[in-house]
């Protein structure tokens, strides 16, 4: 055996020692600092600095949860606005759309079926059916219409609760938002917020 070979050995074992040891103090500061420390701070910061939209932006009305602000759910009663139709069902844990092509058969006819029914329900031609009230959002439950979508629907509230469609109105001009920082998005109207200042009217 060559002496050369003999010296190195004991080198060579306590370099191998050495980069394991860094190697599992590097692994277990990743594992602490990155999958721990880092997604604690990150959710305090995010509940010390916005503490509504950290727990789901959830609406409470009188001790009651009644739904987020983030996300769209279904109203039955013609006494209400209707959000946009949901490919999940309105249920968050499915989000998702139709994904059907603008050239599929099913989705060309599901969509004229649609405009039928909401020209009959809101009382409209059906070429003023605005395209939000039978189209899907990607995740299927945008909480918005725009401006335009919640008008045509105005009419229909306004009777079934017995208001004036002024009054019904400059609650849906109330609760229009601008876009954001004059900007990003477009105006928008929160269709659960409108339903509930809605149910405080009347």
């Amino acid at each position: 055996m060559n002496v050369n070979t003999i010296i190195q050995a004991p080198s060579a074992m306590l370099e191998d020692g050495t980069s394991l040891r860094a190697s599992l103090l590097f692994t277990v500061v990743i594992l602490l600092g990155f999958g721990f420390l880092y997604s604690l701070v990150g959710a305090t910061l995010g509940r010390v600095l916005f503490p509504q939209q950290a727990t789901g932006s959830i609406i409470t009305i009188d001790g009651k949860e009644r739904g987020s602000a983030l996300v769209a759910q279904p109203f039955g009663d013609a006494r209400y606005f209707q959000p946009r139709p949901s490919a999940a069902g309105y249920d968050p844990m499915a989000a998702a759309g139709s994904n059907m092509a603008r050239t599929n058969p099913d989705l060309r006819k599901r969509m004229a079926e649609l405009t039928a029914e909401v020209a009959a329900r809101e009382g409209i031609p059906v070429s003023d059916v605005p395209a939000e009230l039978i189209t899907q959002s990607g995740g299927g439950l945008d909480p918005h219409l725009s401006p335009r979508g919640a008008q045509v629907q105005i009419a229909r509230v306004a009777k079934a609760r017995g208001l004036s469609e002024a009054d019904v109105t400059a609650l849906v001009e109330a609760h229009t938002e601008q876009a954001q920082y004059g900007l990003l998005g477009q105006p928008r109207v929160n269709v659960l917020q409108l339903n509930l200042a809605l149910d405080a009217k009347r």
